[in-house]
């Protein structure tokens, strides 16, 4: 996206109902990648809502902590316990997206090795890494990624090959880009020469 454009943020309510299927399909696949007695690092977004909601429906998972920075995945899990636990990051109450953020969003995220994180992002692009629309979250996406030991990241094909105003982190930061088939081929194969790891979910 040329620097000049700029988007808006939208709020959760309304962004949760665009690419719905795209990203229950992403968060079906994500959730697959997690194991019995993993620690999960899951942020705040629709797409993450979606790996929430899978999660759930994964009956077979147990003794998995998740440590979310967002207010709407902890609820969708409380359905999952006692075989999910769910830790909230704690932090700045930010409405808009109803997330977690600094002043103390990354206190705990600083002390944490978990196994995996699973993080959504607006934009993912081979020079421009992965970025964020807004500042405040992607402090925190960026604190856990570098607390996981399998850091990846998921976004539905609208998201790749765009550029956001905050750097989450670079593209060779993450070992896994999960997305979907609306995502245009030649922009995955861009990522794909890059060294990135892009999972097509679906």
């Amino acid at each position: 996206m040329p620097a000049s454009v700029l988007r808006s943020e939208r709020p959760f309510e309304i962004a949760e109902h665009e690419l719905a299927s795209e990203k229950a399909t992403i968060g079906a696949y994500a959730a697959g990648l997690v194991a019995d007695g993993d620690t999960v690092l899951l942020d705040v977004g629709t797409t993450t809502v979606a790996v929430a909601r899978a999660l759930v429906a994964r009956a077979d998972l147990r003794e998995v902590t998740v440590v979310t920075s967002g207010l709407r995945v902890a609820l969708e899990l409380e359905r999952a316990w006692p075989r999910v636990s769910v830790v909230v990051t704690g932090g700045t109450l930010r409405p808009l997206q109803h997330s977690l953020v600094n002043p103390l969003g990354t206190v705990m995220l600083e002390r944490l090795n978990a196994a995996i994180a699973l993080i959504g992002c607006n934009g993912v692009d081979v020079h421009g890494g992965v970025t964020n629309i807004n500042l405040p979250e992607a402090e925190i996406k960026r604190a856990m990624l570098l607390a996981a030991r399998r850091p990846i990241v998921v976004a539905d094909g609208s998201k790749l090959g765009e550029v956001e105003v905050a750097k989450v982190c670079d593209l060779r930061e993450v070992s896994t880009v999960v997305t979907d088939a609306s995502a245009d081929p030649a922009v995955v194969a861009d990522l794909a020469a890059a060294g990135c790891d892009v999972q097509i979910a679906g």
